[in-house]
């Protein structure tokens, strides 16, 4: 649930999310062959067609419908409502393996198969439903016959000429035309309508004319009728005589009854004041005002307590639409539509009501389930009006379906508990209201599998020691596995060293060497487990220890580069040099030894910059050095210094917020000027403080500055070149603007709560120079949200925040923060939404149960508590809970409560590490940001007996020739009461080889044993472990030797001792005769006072000592004992010194980002070079706009395909068809230098027209069945083929 909400949930919204606490996550079926070869899975709709899909009648109709399951579903249609039987339809076929219906209509009528489809998928394990897909054929009917009379207008007034074109499917494109085919112009004056007609706000005696035609082009049958052209007649009343206007008017209608003097605006669409428009949210909204006035009246377009939508607004038609894209909720309200005219202005409000059809909040997803699980079906939809929701299961509607004890529905969800194997089914989700409709199917799939792991077994991963590595375990099976790591078998647990993420993957963020080994992964579940291995190697990086070096060489001579690199003995490096980032010249004057570059003969284009790579298949790294060439005898070098400073600075043409600075450059120094630096001083807010304002290039002398009002400038220059930047000109003389009110607001507006009963307004104060004016300061409003009540305003001054007190708990606020100055406010502020300060929450969780699983875990569950009574935002849930005693045994001290946070929709949890046979104790209690609420009761829960801990203190003692005894403590956790000890032995030879291994069970009260009959001189090996009626706790073992029969061996027993020293540790080696294994090797730093540490060597010749200090000298010896810890032999002592560690530079050309930056650079090359190469070989298409231009009037405009203007002329060599056209079967269009006239494609200046004075122009008619045929005809193209291609 967001966090933002403050509502409280009602009861039933309660229950829902306590019962989601128990749900189990749904499953997502991977995408592998393999995994879904033979799972089951209910159908799924792919693809199908759109909803409202309006077809060519001339061509035959397809109607989509994809669907994949297994098994593969089989497919039905319904028809209005009822089953479509394709098989008794021979026009009707249906695809195999497929639900598309392809229909052929030849020789039928396409309206004879309009109507409502629906395609139904099914298999046995559900049924998927597609949208109702409405099929409708496109339509252009013909113009209605009418007599168009002549309309006679007085000059200046205004004039509407009638389009009226017949309704089509979809609604045809309106544009005026004249007889020669030429658009008609169009300005502030004369404009189309939305509706097509064209308007006049007032007429000229230009305007004169016969040929006032409106054309109609219907986009799907490609064809365009022509409407009856309009005479227009224009009088100009006060020149003509009562004879003379009498004759002109017989036989026309007079438009217009008034004088034709200036007038000011009057609307002639929309008439009136108010108009009221309904869009749809997400459409695109066009509002236009058309008015009537002299002069011609300028229209402007602004929102009533409101501005218009950044980015999404645009105007058209002169100014007369406005245009507002992806329309939202806040665009509704009303729109003020201004016309204005030197002699007064009138305005229109149009109230914009935004709807919205249904969209999906949360739409159903698929579910797949393990038998007895739970989950649960959501589906939330939002529009205006609301939606309503309705559920069918396989097609049929949830209420009419077979009753299911398992399902549920709540709140418009669709709860599953408990489900069974054979109870998969697909749901529908219909959500709709008066503007449309939502479907959404989704699957409930109930699987039982075992796990799998999809990861490749034995997998090796290579990472470089510091960087992170990843080791994948994707798994499948239902229930969900739970994923267990280990490491050489041991258990690897989620912390600072690894990290498990939520898709099972371990992540070890800095790997090192001791990381490398074996890794497996568990995936378990109620149905067994899998485990899959991988391998993890860790290799050490690839560095450049020596690197190239910066030269300077003469000519002729020659130039040698080093690069010598450490690298991982398992990778191979290979080495690569370039030049200037490029490949290195084809010249045998460049030799590429094993670590060297050598350039013989050095000429004055080597000159350059040259990098070593040197590259592995996991890392690299590089290091570059310059080569500089000069001649053996160098002239001296040109002395560039910084340019002197600019002078002769003038401001000239002064505003009211911007003027012109002018300046004389300085001398360069022998380094060009780059750029120019402009700094100004306010000497009315910052005295003193220089801020820089504005760059211009070093070729440029003035600059036009734009300023702030309630400014006193003074300005000055500085020049910068290659040197650098020169010292600052002498100050302009001081220009000082005039206030005006702020033109922003205070920003970084927060609204905290701090308290129970106030929040605290913050705000960024305003700089002097944004304050625009004397006497700044802040409107600080607030009201409480969702509540009538009026605004709390109050004036602040040279403060950045206010406390309001006396507020509701945790209570949303709206607040704004207005900057004000003595000339006015600022902007309209934006409204910040916060909240009050939290409470404690006042009530504990309730319901509180604990179920002990077993002696060391439990499941402790709870009720939610009410959000009213959380005073706040809700974080989540803390359980406390502590171990009051051993039920064994009295414990020393009580144990220290341990504590788990939940979030805030968890209502269960479980406890793990407890103690087996104890007693604790438990509460709950909720917290907010403010502080914890009251804790539940407590809840007193025992533990069951559990396996025992390991015995203590094992030890061997009273060492004999043939015995010995054993003693040891009992364990320090009996986890229950113990019954016995299992004690082992057997003996170990000089190979580590186990004898034959001896049990005795022993009473729970007793402490050691004593063994008798043993070998003399032998090694045994004892295990000992305790019992309780769980089972045997852990082993703990230990091993004891028998004395020998004789005395020790006279003589020296150790041989030659040797040593090998590296920067940290040390490997010393040595000969032994003697049979006493008890070997150890014992160390000292030099010269110190230490006492000798010594170090077991379990029966080893070597052994490696770690953990030295680099430049440390130490002294070493290996030693034998005997059974009592005393030293019967011993080597000689060895001096060994420890080398000192080596620091390692790094170049900036060995970091990461610079090794990637050459390559962007590279490749960046690259992609230039190809686009070069596809532009210089692409041909033939060019616009009409590049023809217009060079021949065509330009207020004449192209024509697009979707606002009938022009498209795009094809080369005449290609043959091809116009685009949004097709070329008709008896010729191909022809085309010429001339203007875009329709004229110079026919054959008559008229055209070609049916009896009612229209003409229709098939511009989308079949393919040419033979390139041949074409060529051969004679036949000149028709206008109306010409028309076909502008439109």
């Amino acid at each position: 649930m967001d966090r933002k909400r403050s509502c409280t949930l009602c009861g039933g919204a309660v229950m829902l999310l306590l019962l989601l606490g128990h749900m189990t996550n749904a499953l997502e079926v991977p995408l592998d062959p393999k995994v879904l070869e033979g799972l089951p899975q209910p159908p799924t709709i792919t693809h199908q067609s759109p909803k409202d899909y309006i077809i060519d009648p001339r061509e035959n109709i397809i109607i989509h419908c994809e669907a994949k399951g297994k098994p593969h579903p089989s497919f039905s249609w319904t028809r209005n409502g009822t089953h479509f039987d394709v098989e008794k339809d021979s026009k009707v076929i249906m695809k195999p393996n497929s639900g598309t219906l392809v229909i052929d209509i030849s020789g039928e009528k396409a309206e004879a198969y309009e109507g409502v489809y629906q395609c139904i998928a099914r298999n046995e394990h559900g049924s998927a439903l597609s949208n109702n897909i409405v099929i409708r054929q496109s339509r252009s009917p013909l113009w209605s016959k009418e007599k168009v009379e002549p309309i006679t207008v007085q000059r200046g007034m205004s004039l509407v000429l009638q389009c009226r074109p017949p309704a089509g499917l979809p609604p045809p494109i309106i544009f005026w035309m004249d007889n020669n085919f030429q658009r008609l112009p169009q300005n502030s004056r004369v404009s189309q309508a939305l509706n097509g007609d064209l308007y006049f706000s007032n007429v000229l005696m230009d305007d004169n004319r016969n040929d006032y035609i409106c054309y109609a082009r219907f986009p799907h049958t490609q064809t365009i009728q022509q409407k009856q052209p309009i005479t227009v007649n224009v009088l100009d009343i006060e020149a003509m005589n009562d004879t003379v206007l009498a004759a002109f008017l017989n036989g026309s209608d007079f438009w217009g009854d008034s004088p034709s003097g200036e007038r000011a605006p009057t609307f002639m669409q929309p008439p009136g004041m108010h108009s009221t428009s309904m869009v749809l949210k997400g459409d695109t909204l066009q509002l236009e005002c058309l008015a009537d006035g002299l002069p011609t009246p300028d229209i402007s377009w602004s929102k009533v307590n409101g501005e218009l939508p950044s980015g999404r607004f645009s105007f058209h038609s002169f100014q007369k639409t406005l245009k507002i894209t992806e329309v939202t909720d806040a665009d509704g309200g009303d729109y003020r539509c201004l016309a204005r005219n030197r002699l007064g202005s009138n305005h229109h409000i149009i109230t914009v009501v935004v709807r919205a059809a249904p969209f999906w909040i949360s739409a159903p997803q698929n579910l797949i389930l393990a038998p007895k699980e739970s989950g649960m079906l959501t589906c939330r939809a939002d529009g205006n009006p609301k939606p309503t929701v309705t559920w069918s299961v396989n097609g049929i509607p949830i209420e009419n379906s077979h009753k299911d004890p398992s399902r549920k529905i709540e709140n418009g969800n669709i709860i599953l508990s408990d489900v069974q194997t054979g109870s998969s089914a697909v749901y529908q989700c219909n959500a709709s209201n008066e503007y449309g409709y939502l479907l959404g199917n989704a699957f409930v799939s109930v699987l039982a599998e075992p796990p799998r792991v999809l990861t490749p077994p034995n997998h090796v991963y290579s990472v470089i020691t510091n960087s992170r590595a990843l080791l994948d375990c994707a798994s499948f099976g239902s229930p969900l596995p739970k994923i267990t790591w280990f490491k050489n078998g041991q258990s690897v647990l989620d912390g600072d060293l690894y990290i498990i993420h939520k898709n099972n993957t371990l992540e070890i963020n800095v790997a090192r060497p001791v990381h490398s080994g074996k890794y497996t992964c568990i995936a378990s579940n109620s149905l067994g487990n899998k485990e899959n291995h991988v391998y993890l190697e860790v290799k050490e990086p690839t560095r450049i220890l020596r690197q190239p070096e910066y030269k300077v060489v003469q000519r002729n001579s020659v130039a040698e580069f080093e690069c010598k690199v450490k690298h991982d003995p398992t990778l191979i490096p290979s080495m690569i040099w370039l030049k200037d980032n490029m490949e290195l010249p084809d010249d045998s004057r460049f030799e590429v030894g094993s670590d060297s570059l050598t350039i013989r003969d050095v000429r004055e284009d080597d000159e350059g910059n040259y990098t070593c790579i040197r590259n592995t298949t996991l890392d690299q790294d590089s290091a570059s050095a310059m080569l500089t060439v000069v001649e053996a005898t160098p002239t001296p070098p040109i002395i560039m210094e910084q340019p002197d400073p600019p002078t002769d600075l003038e401001l000239t043409d002064q505003r009211e917020h911007s003027v012109r600075l002018t300046w004389t450059p300085g001398y360069e120094n022998n380094s060009p000027i780059q750029l120019f630096l402009i700094q100004y001083e306010d000497s009315l807010h910052k005295p003193g403080v220089w801020v820089n304002m504005t760059e211009v290039s070093g070729t440029r002398t003035t600059v036009n500055l734009e300023l702030s009002p309630y400014v006193y400038y003074s300005f000055r220059v500085l020049a910068l070149n290659e040197v650098g930047l020169s010292q600052p000109s002498a100050p302009s003389r001081q220009y000082r603007t005039n206030p005006a009110q702020p033109d922003v607001n205070p920003s970084d507006v927060e609204v905290v709560g701090t308290s129970p009963d106030s929040l605290t307004i913050t705000w960024r104060e305003l700089t002097g120079l944004e304050s625009n004016g004397p006497g700044l300061q802040y409107n600080v409003s607030w009201r409480q949200k969702d509540v009538d009540q009026q605004w709390n305003s109050l004036s602040l001054a040279n403060v950045s925040q206010y406390v309001v007190t006396g507020t509701p708990t945790f209570t949303p606020y709206e607040v704004t923060v207005q900057a004000v100055n003595d000339y006015g406010p600022g902007p309209t502020p934006e409204v910040v939404l916060g909240y009050s300060g939290e409470d404690l929450p006042t009530m504990a969780p309730e319901n509180v149960k604990v179920s002990v699983q077993n002696g060391t875990m439990a499941v402790v569950s709870w009720d939610a508590v009410p959000l009213s009574t959380v005073q706040g935002r809700l974080n989540g849930y803390k359980v406390s809970y502590w171990k009051l005693r051993s039920l064994h045994k009295q414990d020393p001290e009580p144990k220290k409560p341990q504590e788990l946070i939940f979030q805030e929709n968890e209502t269960e949890s479980l406890l793990l590490g407890l103690h087996p046979y104890s007693q604790y104790n438990l509460n709950i209690r909720a917290f907010n940001g403010k502080g914890d609420g009251p804790s539940s009761p407590n809840q007193i829960f025992e533990t069951p007996e559990g396996v025992p801990g390991p015995p203590a203190d094992l030890k061997v003692e009273n060492l004999n020739l043939d015995s010995l005894v054993v003693k040891w403590a009992p364990p320090v956790e009996y986890n229950g009461h113990l019954t016995g000890y299992l004690f082992k032995y057997q003996p170990i030879n000089t190979t580590d080889e186990l004898g034959p291994l001896k049990e005795l069970l022993l009473a729970a009260n007793e402490t050691s044993v004593t063994l008798d009959n043993l070998k003399h001189s032998t090694r045994y090996k004892f295990y000992l472990n305790a019992k309780t009626v769980k089972g045997y706790g852990p082993t703990v073992t230990e091993e004891g030797v028998t004395i020998m029969d004789e005395a020790p061996p006279a003589g020296r027993m150790f041989g030659s001792v040797n040593s090998s020293v590296e920067e940290n540790h040390a490997v010393i080696s040595w000969e032994y005769s003697g049979p006493d294994r008890n070997v150890y090797v014992e160390y000292v730093v030099d010269n110190s006072k230490d006492p000798w540490k010594t170090e077991y060597v379990n029966g080893t010749r070597t052994y490696q000592i770690r953990g030295l200090k680099p430049g440390m000298s130490y002294r070493v010896r290996v030693v034998a004992k005997d059974h009592s810890d005393a030293t019967v032999h011993s080597t000689e002592e060895l001096l060994i010194t420890v080398p000192a560690m080596t620091s390692k530079q790094v170049d900036i050309a060995t970091q990461g980002w610079f090794i990637g930056l050459m390559c962007a650079i590279a490749l960046l090359i690259l992609v230039l070079l190809i686009v070069c190469f596809i532009k210089r070989n692409k041909g033939g298409k060019y616009p009409v706009k590049e023809k217009e231009d060079a021949h065509q009037d330009p207020e004449i405009q192209p024509m697009k395909d979707d606002d009938g203007t022009f498209g795009e002329y094809s080369d005449t060599e290609d043959h091809k068809p116009l685009k949004g056209s097709r070329t008709p079967s008896n010729g191909t269009v022809k085309k010429d230098d001339s203007d875009d006239s329709l004229v110079d494609y026919g054959e008559g200046g008229d055209g070609q027209f049916n009896e009612d004075g229209s003409f229709i122009g098939q511009y989308s008619g079949k393919k040419e069945k033979d390139t041949a045929e074409g060529n051969e005809s004679s036949e000149a193209p028709s206008p109306v083929n010409a028309m076909n291609s502008f439109v």
